[in-house]
């Protein structure tokens, strides 16, 4: 028996609830792209530097999402 087939066998033997947490856990891992993931962490930083800074000010959610309602409607 191969790991494949010896890993398939044990999955078979979890719940279907664990089953798709596997499952949920095996996907985003193919779907995670460091270089993608880096810029993001780039960004993000660079935005709480703004706000720290002063240079941005922080914007409630509401507010944020009426303004993305008017500016996108439907």
């Amino acid at each position: 028996m191969s790991t494949l087939e010896a890993l398939q066998a044990e999955v078979e033997k979890l719940s279907p609830a664990d089953r798709s947490r596997l499952l949920e856990h095996l996907v985003e891992g193919l779907e995670r792209d460091p270089e993608v993931e880096s810029a993001w962490e780039a960004v993000a930083q660079a935005r709480q530097e703004e706000l720290k800074s002063g240079r941005v000010k922080p914007v409630l959610l509401d507010e944020a999402l009426a303004r993305l309602q008017a500016r996108f409607p439907g």
